[in-house]
């Protein structure tokens, strides 16, 4: 296996950019990323965020309803040299557990970036 795939078959540009993957630490949970700065920052951005969209806040849970819960997802972006750009935090919410009509009666429906909304119409004519 080592003849098809080698680091030395790598372009420079490549070999950067996987030596670079193994220096940053992902973290897998959030108690761990609390400990890290630059998570911690990114998640705080993140719940800002979702305050000011509006898809977040805190309300009392109705007695028969049941909580969603949520995982954190921590990733990383990459520049193509292979550096660093930016850490990033997404809260995901486990919709698998809900029942429609028992545990939520509205749907999410994520927001198209004005790129997106370009590229469709540029597409469609």
């Amino acid at each position: 296996m080592s003849n098809f795939v080698s680091h030395k078959k790598l372009s420079p540009m490549f070999s950067a950019f996987t030596s670079q993957l193994s220096s940053v630490v992902i973290a897998k949970n959030v108690q761990d990323a609390l400990h890290v700065p630059e998570w911690k920052e990114v998640i705080l951005e993140e719940i800002k965020a979702l305050e000011k969209n509006g898809t977040w806040k805190v309300i009392k849970l109705p007695k028969e309803k049941n909580t969603v819960d949520c995982k954190w997802v921590f990733t990383t972006k990459s520049r193509s040299n292979g550096s660093l750009e930016r850490y990033k935090a997404c809260l995901a919410a486990k919709e698998f557990t809900q029942t429609y009509g028992i545990d939520d009666i509205e749907t999410f429906a994520p927001v198209a970036k004005l790129n997106s909304i370009r590229e469709l119409l540029s597409m469609a004519s």
